[in-house]
């Protein structure tokens, strides 16, 4: 399959790196563009890729278009690709920019747009995607290769999950990393050694999302057989429930949510 990445930033590279080594795509066919040209060097060099500082150049004879840049750089990309199209699917990675937003930027109406997140990194990652009614079976098959190469992805007919998507596994890494430094820190303050109590918090939470998905239980019925009456447990979720966490959790998704649709233009 022959691949043009518009953008080398951590996803665009994520991208590179699975396609690579998942077998999708040769480096040979494998062109990327982007505006920092010392990054672009080394992922020419790293990843024994194609690098072009043009971006029209880097799509021609390309089967898919990969579009990993930043949303305030996509009218720029679109005004200098505008009507260059001809038979290529474009895969849009960019938060909150619309199927619509991008079909009409560049006069070409095959297009998917995905939500993948940064443990792709490691292949681990989860991503939720969908296509315009243009796209072909057999280019939905590449997009999905491409994806799947990342870890998990789920495909959706609705546009509006990739919007929920964004809120909750987009940007979902960042709450558990951040509910990470909380507990280090937590850790640390009533006397546990920073380095070990980091080992201690990632373990913990490492376990619990397997547990989850491993015995298939609700986390809630989980949770109530981890906290017993009056114990430890209890007081520590007393005072998280009394502190709003629920209520903070909900408002970041939503606030997320709402950030992505305005980056979408709507």
């Amino acid at each position: 399959m022959k691949i043009a990445f518009i953008g080398g930033g951590i996803m665009g590279e994520a991208m590179i790196k699975g396609v690579l080594g998942q077998g999708v795509a040769r480096p040979q066919d494998i062109t990327a563009s982007d505006v920092d040209r010392e990054r672009l060097s080394t992922l020419s060099h790293g990843y024994g890729i194609k690098a072009s500082a043009s971006n029209r150049e880097a799509i021609e004879g390309s089967e898919v278009v990969v579009l990993a840049i930043k949303p305030q750089n996509l009218k720029q990309v679109m005004d200098d690709l505008q009507g260059q199209a001809k038979e290529q699917l474009f895969l849009s990675i960019v938060a909150g920019a619309s199927m619509a937003t991008i079909s009409k930027g560049l006069e070409h109406n095959l297009v998917v747009r995905a939500m993948p997140n940064t443990p792709a990194q490691i292949g681990e990652g989860i991503t939720v995607w969908t296509a315009s009614d243009e796209v072909s079976q057999g280019q939905k098959e590449m997009a999905q290769s491409i994806l799947g190469a990342l870890g998990r992805e789920i495909y959706v007919n609705d546009e509006e999950y990739i919007d929920i998507a964004t809120a909750v596994s987009g940007s979902g890494p960042a709450y558990i990393l951040l509910i990470i430094e909380a507990l280090v820190d937590a850790a640390a303050h009533i006397g546990w050694p920073r380095e070990t109590a980091m080992e201690l918090v990632l373990e913990t939470v490492l376990g619990t999302a397997r547990l989850v998905k491993t015995t298939g239980k609700q986390p809630a019925v989980l949770r109530k057989m981890v906290t017993s009456p009056g114990g430890t447990t209890e007081e520590a979720l007393h005072q998280l429930e009394e502190g709003g966490f629920r209520d903070l959790i909900d408002r970041a998704v939503v606030a997320a949510y709402e950030k992505a649709k305005i980056l979408g233009g709507e």
